[in-house]
């Protein structure tokens, strides 16, 4: 089969190779419709016209690289990848290349960006009778379709060959049986091999072969056996190639003793097994962890004269490690280099993960450095987390240093989860200062951010490092590293906690309440003790009402303030002249059950002030609710200084208040208010509050008849006289009903 991987030279049209010339554009007749230099037709321009007797000057060479014109298929490629397929794309190809021979048109196919380019290619110089396919080309496009899984178009170009001439061969079936295995759809395959039958195309070992590594790759190990026999009785007689793919197949679907039968057979026909032979034997054993068997057969390759190859030690290696028997691998390493077999990247891959595992980390750092010293990059990237994690656990943090910067020499990009764990270990050792320096590092770099990050940092990383740099007034640098966290998805409670205790302690309270709205807003859980830091700072800055907001948004968030905090907020709301707010405090406090008799002296103190201010409703509403926890408070100090003050309706409703409930009042803040309201001239308001006191059988309140005959003549005084002789007889009657009346509003005291 002969197949042109090279692309030959190029049939370009001969005005596009003068375009490639790059003297030919100095010719002002390709820039205008003035007729060329050697049509018929005479030139006038003076500019033009050239001596007969003068030499022509030789063009002056350009400088600079000179860059070689560009190839046709190339070009025809190009074309196809900027623009739609349309019939001006195919018209201009036409210009381009007037004539398509087979060179041309293979070499299209070969360089075309994707699969369907080269599919419109090659239906479009059929059809427009520009090229006749021939068996190459064919060849070509179908392992174009098949490798990009168009198999159906795959299929058709097949069958359609000999309608355009063109004869089948067996390897045209067999990239079709691959690739629709590849694809992973075995009865299509074996379709295409029965198919080979009814067509007339003949079928050899190739063909069986193709066959045997599409229905082996998925376990189909019954019927290889069957297609073996098969192929037996078409007297086709397997190879070594045959056997190993039989072998393979048997292994992977853990069919062993079966493996081992077929091996026994090939023997016994005198088909020699070869290094791929024992090769795939061991790795079937090792795949089971069958490590005798695979060192059996080991010892009887050796005998034979094959030489184990670097993929033959990576497996034992693999397989030693599988089992836990480190040791025998890392003897087996020294072997394969004693004997000059270089060690690869697999077989790196395959040895640094179970010496971590067993923790022999010395030899680790010495097969490291080793991989290192040849440039060897594994492929796998995991082996630097185990290493990394392996050091960390054994204390030698030098060591896991020389891993980062070993992934740096080898150009293995580091991720945030690699500094995440030095960073770790650099905490709970003690040495922040470089666990600091390795964040710096992870910030600059912005490692965090990268979008092909597969290894992120765990929690008890950042925690760690966030939690110390909050300590220790570096809120703000822990702030910035949060923020990259967060901006890839990342919540971080115990974090953002810190960051608010560091940002309170340093004195930053707008970053503590920003970061604090986002944790609300994200629904991320605080911490009581976030949002106590946070209340005192604000307190300790003087600014009440910012703590009574952060107290809210704690009482919110389900926290439960203790008493001490209620009362520093009201205490300093209070000072701070805000005593509708301290009083809203005060309800919050009792409404949550909060209720310390030592907070008495601060609830008067609110008390009196909202009495003062003329907030009388808000006042008794507050009395009611400390009467409903269990909380009495001093009536008679806050009538006394009421009354003291001049605040005699304030003095009044509260003296009202309390005979409502029946609340013991002594007899002197009764008398206080008469004396208020009739100094404040108030007779009505005295009068009604007497005939209260009196219902309640307080008559003995007229004990004072200077200040009751003071009332009576007040009241008449301003025509109120019904009311002046109804007090009178209330009051002034008999003595009787005075001593009695008296008696009675003792009692009540």
């Amino acid at each position: 089969m002969a197949c042109i991987y090279a692309a030959k030279s190029s049939r370009l049209n001969p005005k596009l190779v003068n375009i490639w010339n790059p003297f030919y554009l100095r010719s002002t007749s390709y820039f205008c419709s003035s007729p060329s230099a050697d049509s018929d037709v005479p030139v006038n321009s003076a500019a033009g016209a050239q001596d007969a007797g003068t030499p022509a000057r030789s063009p002056r060479p350009m400088r600079g690289n000179y860059k070689p014109p560009e190839k046709t298929e190339d070009i025809i490629c190009r074309m196809m990848a900027n623009r739609a397929w349309t019939t001006r794309l195919q018209n201009s190809i036409r210009n381009l290349v007037p004539v398509f021979d087979h060179d041309l048109v293979y070499n299209v196919l070969h360089a075309a960006k994707n699969s369907e380019h080269a599919l419109q290619f090659f239906r479009w110089v059929h059809r427009s009778g520009l090229f006749r396919h021939n068996r190459e080309t064919h060849f070509k496009i179908i392992q174009i379709l098949g490798r990009a899984s168009k198999l159906n178009h795959a299929r058709c170009i097949l069958l359609d060959m000999p309608k355009n001439g063109v004869s089948w061969d067996e390897d045209l079936w067999v990239v079709m049986i691959e690739s629709y295995g590849q694809a992973g759809i075995v009865q299509e395959s074996v379709k295409m091999f029965h198919k080979m039958e009814e067509l007339g195309v003949k079928r050899t070992l190739k063909s069986y072969n193709a066959l045997f590594k599409v229905i082996t790759r998925r376990g189909r190990y019954m019927m290889a056996k069957r297609y073996f026999n098969k192929m037996a009785k078409d007297g086709i007689e397997p190879t070594t190639h045959t056997y190993n793919l039989l072998l393979w197949g048997f292994f992977l679907s853990s069919r062993i003793e079966t493996a081992k039968r077929f091996f026994e057979e090939m023997k016994s026909r005198k088909i020699n097994p070869d290094a791929v032979t024992y090769n795939t034997i061991i790795n079937g054993h090792i795949r089971w962890k069958k490590m005798e068997e695979a060192e059996k057969y080991f010892v009887e390759m050796k005998a034979k004269n094959f030489e184990p190859s670097v993929i033959t030690y990576t497996t034992l290696i693999k397989g030693y490690n599988s089992v836990g028997r480190v040791d025998e691998a890392l003897k087996l390493f020294q072997e394969m280099k004693s004997f000059g077999i270089k060690p690869n990247e697999a077989t790196y891959s395959t040895l640094l993960p179970g010496l971590c595992d067993a923790e022999k980390m010395c030899e680790a750092k010495t097969v490291l450095k080793e991989m290192e010293g040849k440039y060897i990059a594994p492929k796998d990237h995991s082996v630097f987390v185990r290493l990394l994690t392996g050091q960390c656990k054994v204390g030698d943090l030098d060591a896991a240093m020389d891993v980062l910067h070993a992934m740096v020499r080898l150009s293995i990009p580091t991720e945030s989860g690699h500094y995440g764990v030095l960073i770790e270990s650099l905490c709970k050792s003690g040495s922040h200062d470089k666990a600091i320096k390795l964040l710096d590092k992870l910030i600059e770099k912005n490692i965090v951010l990268r979008q092909e990050n597969t290894f992120h940092m765990d929690p008890s990383a950042y925690n760690l490092i966030i939690e110390y740099l909050c300590n220790n007034g570096q809120t703000s640098k822990a702030e910035v590293f949060m923020r990259q966290l967060m901006k890839i998805g990342v919540q971080g409670p115990i974090a953002l906690n810190n960051l608010i205790r560091g940002h309170s302690r340093e004195g930053n309270l707008d970053s503590a309440s920003e970061l604090l709205k986002i944790m609300e807003r994200r629904k991320v859980m605080t911490e009581e003790s976030a949002f106590n830091s946070l209340v005192n700072s604000y307190l300790k800055k003087g600014e009440p009402a910012d703590a009574k907001t952060v107290l809210d948004s704690m009482i919110e968030n389900g926290h439960c303030p203790d008493s001490s905090m209620y009362r520093s907020v009201m205490e300093s709301l209070y000072e701070d002249g805000r005593i509708q707010t301290a009083s809203r405090v005060m309800k919050t406090m009792l409404d949550k059950g909060v209720k310390e008799e030592q907070h008495m002296d601060l609830f008067g103190k609110i008390l009196e002030a909202l009495l003062m201010r003329g907030h009388v409703e808000e006042g008794l509403g507050r009395i009611e609710l400390m009467m409903q926890s269990g909380l009495l408070p001093k009536f008679d100090n806050l009538i006394t200084v009421l009354c003291e003050k001049e605040k005699t309706i304030a003095a009044l409703k509260l003296l009202d208040f309390c005979l409502e409930r029946d609340l013991s009042i002594e007899f002197s803040s009764y008398d206080k208010v008469l004396d208020a309201l009739l100094a404040a001239g108030k007779t009505l308001n005295a009068y009604s509050i007497m005939c209260k006191i009196t219902e309640r059988g307080g008559a003995g309140v007229a004990g004072r008849h200077n200040s009751c005959e003071e009332l009576i003549k007040s009241l008449n005084k301003e025509g109120n006289t019904k009311q002046a002789d109804i007090l009178s007889r209330m009051i002034l009657g008999k003595d009787k009903d005075y001593k009695k009346g008296k008696k009675n509003l003792m009692n009540a005291s």
